[in-house]
């Protein structure tokens, strides 16, 4: 996957050269670029904004800069890839987001400053994102959110590929408890079941107590969550545990 991050701060994205997704850069799972778009004004002062026609406070990021700046994308990689433009108005960013993206084989992000965009800059985009219901001082660090969520998806990113499968969300659910050695720390001791060796039981367990930690702490989805008979039982029989 080739990754393409238009910033006017690249020192921003280093730590994306640490740690797994850096190791995915190093093996070559990941072609990640970082574009300052302020070396693509053609203005003497290499201003990227200006005042906002019809009046209003801050400054509003110029078409031309980004425009350029896509076209050096193009010209290296041969298209512009599917392009993100971080922002409040667009979806919502979750786990589902994150394995639709993890499908294309070229990603390009505008990640801006101030007070925002002006308008003709979104027709160079295919997709808008938004990570909640708050704003940040930009969209770089919205940016490593979504390129991390990806990149951990692709094939041979994780040493077990199956990590990923389980996280939470990827199922619908929850993740279930994990616990390492010791088997008893200061009182605290790991289920029985789990030092039981009997896959079938494990499997089982962890179902459960994934349903109950979804159940306990974010019912909301299980509201459209596709259960299993085996699952609605397991349900009905922790909310008796739980007393509800």
């Amino acid at each position: 996957m080739r990754i393409d991050v238009l910033s006017l701060f690249p020192n921003m994205f280093t730590p994306m050269r640490e740690s797994i997704i850096g190791k995915t850069i190093e093996r070559g799972i990941v072609d990640f670029n970082v574009i300052d778009f302020r070396d693509y004004t053609e203005n003497k002062h290499h201003n990227v904004d200006d005042v906002i026609y019809g009046g209003g406070q801050g400054m509003l990021l110029m078409p031309q800069p980004i425009y350029s700046a896509m076209e050096h994308v193009e010209s290296e990689a041969g298209d512009r890839g599917h392009v993100i433009l971080l922002d409040p108005a667009g979806r919502t960013f979750n786990q589902a987001v994150a394995e639709e993206l993890a499908q294309e084989d070229h990603l390009t992000f505008i990640a801006g400053h101030y007070e925002g965009y002006d308008e003709r800059i979104r027709d160079l985009v295919t997709d808008e994102i938004s990570l909640g219901d708050y704003v940040l001082t930009g969209g770089e660090l919205g940016a490593m959110v979504v390129i991390d969520a990806t990149v951990r998806l692709l094939n041979d990113a994780l040493g077990d590929q199956m990590s990923a499968v389980d996280d939470s969300f990827s199922t619908g659910l929850l993740e279930y408890p994990q616990y390492t050695r010791p088997a008893d720390f200061e009182g605290k001791k790991v289920p029985d079941v789990l030092l039981s060796g009997h896959h079938a039981n494990i499997a089982k367990w962890r179902k459960k107590e994934a349903l109950r930690r979804t159940y306990l702490r974010r019912p909301d989805l299980l509201e459209n969550y596709a259960f299993t008979p085996e699952e609605r039982r397991l349900l009905a029989e922790l909310k008796t545990e739980e007393g509800k």
